[in-house]
């Protein structure tokens, strides 16, 4: 079987609920997507500091498919001592290999590596489950586009929005 790499995003609209997004290909470059997929959650947790896979996890669980290894936009764990964020619960629900790309500091997430992507000077900060993080950095760093977001995150993002492109 061959493998599958997937991206994913949640959008939350201002009429509520949440449009989520997952894009998937069979390169870990996520260059050449094989499948698109959005769900709409009509409800979702009001958020709460500290508890956002609440919101997040209902609407990826609308989105996902099976997939070897998983990039989600945010933290995996938020601190050193591993601290569970986003990708750590999303890790713990599919047992595949998460990666977490956030685009700005997380204060407590000093273990996160950054991620110098195109010519900008701003990185992307990685953090990982089920892959040693320098790989995940690694991987981040080979994913496909020319600029700061690769085109996967920017693709998910657009499809979680509902703007065509």
């Amino acid at each position: 079987m061959t493998a599958r790499y997937g991206a994913v995003d949640v959008h939350y609209p201002d009429e509520g609920g949440a449009r989520a997004a997952l894009v998937v290909a069979a390169d870990p470059r996520l260059a050449t997507v094989v499948e698109e997929r959005v769900a709409v959650v009509d409800a979702v947790p009001a958020y709460r500091p500290g508890f956002f896979f609440e919101r997040e996890l209902p609407a990826i669980r609308a989105v996902l498919a099976p997939v070897d290894l998983l990039v989600v936009d945010g933290y995996v764990d938020l601190d050193p001592s591993g601290r569970p964020g986003l990708g750590a619960h999303v890790h713990d629900e599919i047992g595949k290999p998460v990666i977490g790309v956030a685009k700005t500091a997380f204060r407590s997430a000093t273990h996160a590596a950054p991620v110098i992507r195109g010519t900008g000077a701003r990185p992307l900060y990685v953090t990982a489950a089920g892959i040693p993080v320098e790989d995940a950095a690694a991987l981040v760093s080979a994913m496909a586009g020319a600029h700061r977001i690769p085109d996967a995150l920017r693709r998910v993002d657009r499809l979680a929005r509902s703007v065509p492109g």
